[in-house]
């Protein structure tokens, strides 16, 4: 528990605090009267003696925060008090309307804004900062013609010297009572935080997860031990930084999901060359983001010794592959592809086989590599293999035999393309494989044991595979977890973008030639459906680049080599169609929305907003889910 001390200039003060303390509703531990002169000391005595909380009024309460680190409950007079002063001051007058003039600190006292209207007088006020300043007020009062003069010892002295009226400020018990009960409950609130934090402290040092507490504006407050040394910074050296500032590899949509949002957000970063496992949780009060929680736990490296490092570095080079692809190297301006590099991340930390679903020509590969490249396995080799176009037993002999893939990625990473494409017993093999770490060789019987993650490729989802019978349901159920479904271009405009100027820019520096788009040329190729995407892409752009005529290449090139090259798609009487039967949905949509009543378009702007999230419409609206349902199904809203 703490103390407070009652620091005032009066004796009769005391004797007013002794009487309320016989309420017995109130503890106050010390009391004393102090000299002005030496409330600092005085002040310094009391913290010393173990005082939490001082009590004092006026000067000394002004000196006292100013000149220590302790919180202060100052006396202020209480509106009654300052009422009966102000009263007995117009009967020393004997005026109608007097000028009372009020002398003293401003933290002594109430609001007196509708004196003048209330008791018929002028009020005037002079306040001083410092003491020294008081007398020269109280000299002001009187010639700015004060009847009488309301202050502490210093004002009454002048003003009598003067031959004005004067009244002291005395207080009755009210404003002695009011600070007593403030003190407690500063005391109590001044624990119960005392107790919180003890309690967090404890917590953050005996966690067994690396602890970073942020507050509000994401500056970070506390780092656990097991933070310290799993990435070698003390709190010292963290604490008071910006989180974006000391962990940038963070990011920004982390930040915005986290602090803007109040959701958490889980990633997987390096740290100081740590591998780190994070999830962020928002401090969420009264509905609003008032800090944050980072949970990190160091992940694992696969560890490999000297000989087999060097033995992969000389199996790589022998097979002359490819440095590995980052995640940082794949178009991720998009939220689309940011959402899916985020999976891709956690994915990695995993050694469950990954399922990537996407057109021809999306990243598919590239995920599938930079998974590799940031889990444990980076140091040991990866392999591409096609299903397709094998018969049964090229795929048994290029996967499972002797010689095959399985055997030549030990401690790496086998990507499987077009997997639907395996044969039922090839499936089987790829089960084996996956759920028991077994490779058959030639025949059946033989088996040998493996360590080798497995991710394959699909061009739809796994649930429509098994529907069609193209794969197993044993196979179905072993793989329908970590799926990754890549997103085509066109629904990642700004990935569009760049990949056209980047592609158009590598193609004319390759041919030494100079053109540019027109922004029509490139407005037709945003809206084009590229359903080879990456592929399709570099393909055209190195033809149109090659059958140019002019610097400047319009819309019409590019709409006339679009139809020679794509006939199917660009511009033809199917895609014409689409776009027509697009359109003519769209007019129907508009006109059905111009009949809905306008609370039904609300929730159907804000569902739009949150990409269908009732929890974040709900609150958007100010309702609670059940009522924001009861209106969904009111108006037939799915």
């Amino acid at each position: 528990m703490g103390k407070i001390a009652l620091l005032v200039s009066r004796e009769e003060m005391i004797h007013q605090a002794h009487n309320i303390l016989q309420e017995k509703k109130f503890e106050i531990q010390e009391m004393r009267v102090i000299h002005t002169e030496d409330t600092v000391m005085e002040a310094r005595r009391s913290i010393a003696d173990g005082a939490t909380i001082i009590i004092a009024r006026g000067l000394q309460a002004s000196i006292i925060k100013q000149y220590t680190d302790i919180p202060v409950v100052e006396i202020v007079l209480t509106a009654q008090e300052m009422a009966l002063l102000v009263m007995r001051a117009k009967q020393i007058a004997g005026k109608e309307k007097p000028v009372v003039a009020v002398v003293g600190f401003r933290n002594m006292f109430c609001d007196m804004s509708y004196f003048d209207e209330l008791y018929n007088i002028e009020l005037k006020t002079y306040f001083a900062d410092q003491g020294a300043e008081l007398p020269v007020a109280v000299r002001r009062a009187i010639l700015d013609g004060a009847d009488v003069v309301i202050g502490g010892d210093t004002a009454v002295s002048i003003a009598t010297e003067a031959g004005v009226p004067s009244l002291f400020l005395s207080m009755t018990e009210d404003s002695m009572r009011q600070a007593f009960s403030t003190a407690e409950n500063m005391e109590y609130a001044m624990n119960v935080e005392k107790k919180t934090a003890a309690q967090l402290e404890t917590l953050l040092d005996y966690s067994y997860s690396g602890v970073i507490r942020l507050d509000g504006n994401g500056i970070i407050t506390a780092v656990n031990p097991l933070m310290e040394d799993m990435i070698g910074k003390t709190e010292s050296e963290l604490k008071g930084q910006d989180i974006r500032k000391a962990a940038p590899m963070i990011g920004k949509e982390a930040w915005n999901r986290v602090f803007q949002e109040g959701e958490d957000y889980s990633l997987f970063f390096e740290w100081n060359q740590t591998p780190i496992f994070a999830v962020l949780a928002p401090v969420l009060y009264e509905s609003r983001v008032d800090g944050a929680i980072a949970t990190c736990h160091k992940m694992k490296k696969k560890t490999v010794t000297p000989d087999r490092s060097r033995m992969i570095r000389k199996e790589k080079s022998e097979r002359a592959l490819p440095p590995l692809v980052q995640f940082e190297d794949i178009l991720q301006k998009s939220k689309a592809m940011q959402e899916c590099i985020r999976k891709a991340n956690l994915y990695a930390l995993s050694e469950h086989p990954v399922v990537l679903i996407g057109e021809p020509g999306t990243e598919k590969r590239m995920l599938a590599e930079s998974i590799h490249n940031s889990s444990i396995r980076a140091q040991g080799p990866f392999l591409d293999v096609p299903c397709e176009g094998l018969s049964g037993e090229e795929q048994k002999n290029m996967i499972f035999g002797n010689r095959g893939a399985v055997l030549q990625v030990q401690g790496g990473t086998l990507l499987l393309r077009d997997v639907e494409e395996l044969t039922a017993a090839n499936q089987y093999r790829l089960y084996q494989l996956i759920r028991f770490r077994v490779c058959h060789g030639a025949d059946i019987g033989s088996l040998r044991k493996v360590d080798v993650r497995v991710m394959v490729t699909i061009g739809c989802p796994l649930s429509e595979l098994m529907a069609e019978g193209k794969i197993s349901p044993d196979l179905y159920y072993l793989l329908s977890g970590l799926e990754l479904f890549v997103p085509p271009l066109r629904e990642r405009r700004e990935d569009l973008f760049d990949k056209i100027e980047d592609t158009i820019h590598d193609c004319c520096e390759h041919y030494s030639r100079y053109h540019v788009l027109t922004k029509g040329a490139m407005e037709v190729l945003l809206d084009y459906p590229w359903k080879g995407n990456l592929f399709q892409i570099e393909s055209f752009c190195e033809r149109l680049i090659l059958m140019a005529g002019k610097r400047s290449i319009d819309e019409i090139a590019v709409r006339r080599l679009l139809e020679e090259l794509y006939p199917e798609q660009a511009m033809g009487d199917d895609f014409k169609k689409e776009q027509e039967k697009t359109a003519e949905k769209g007019k129907a949509l508009a006109r059905e929305w111009d009949t809905l009543p306008d609370e039904a378009q609300r929730i159907l702007q804000l569902l739009h907003k949150f990409s269908g999230n009732r929890e974040k419409t709900a609150r958007e609206l100010g309702v609670s889910k059940a009522t924001l349902w009861r209106h969904m199904k009111k108006y037939d809203i799915t």
